[in-house]
């Protein structure tokens, strides 16, 4: 019952399937797949040419892509381009945020300005100089305290206006984030002018 069919069977089987003429397809039928394009079918060829062999040459061809994927970063951070930003400054959103914050003054911008001089005087040994810098030091921070709660606020009511149903979790910390950053060493850079609303 389970044993394996004979010789002479076999032959048979063979036979009849040989007698049996090969249908050709129909050249209008389905293959079951699409004809890839000429650019896709190359590119796969190519990639499949240039994958790496050993753990040395896979290792230089990942360096080399990092190392083209941060300089095409770098460059979106300087020209605003959206494609190609990390994923933290994705989206409207975030673009909605940073404008924002780049239209107007901020009291923040000025802190690390503000620090040196601060320091500076607190270095000469006259008392009233000194207490002249402590005074300053506590109206900067006093400034920076008001302004940041103010976007925190503003920015909140007009991130609702604007955007009802989108995820705006973590959109205000990143606005006053941005603001205690000077504005020209701001990335990505400013796309407005100080006074030009979003």
């Amino acid at each position: 019952m389970f044993r394996s069919r004979s010789k002479d069977e076999q032959a048979a089987t063979a036979k009849v399937t040989a007698d049996q003429p090969q249908q050709p397809r129909d050249p209008q039928a389905p293959k079951g797949r699409p004809t890839p394009k000429r650019s896709e079918a190359q590119s796969q060829r190519r990639s499949r040419a240039h994958t790496p062999t050993n753990r040395k040459d896979a290792a230089k061809a990942q360096r080399e892509a990092r190392r083209v994927d941060m300089a095409r970063q770098r460059e979106a951070m300087a020209s605003g381009d959206e494609r190609y930003l990390p994923v933290r400054d994705k989206g409207p959103v975030r673009r909605f945020a940073r404008d924002y914050v780049d239209s107007r003054w901020c009291a923040a911008e000025f802190f690390l300005p503000m620090a040196v001089v601060i320091l500076v005087l607190t270095m000469i040994r006259v008392p009233s100089i000194q207490s002249i810098a402590l005074l300053l030091w506590f109206v900067i921070i006093v400034l920076i305290v008001l302004d940041s709660v103010l976007i925190w606020f503003r920015l909140g009511k007009r991130l609702q206006e604007r955007f009802p149903n989108d995820n705006l979790k973590g959109v205000k910390a990143y606005a006053v984030m941005r603001t205690l950053q000077m504005r020209r060493l701001r990335l990505p850079k400013p796309q407005v002018k100080r006074g030009q609303r979003p």
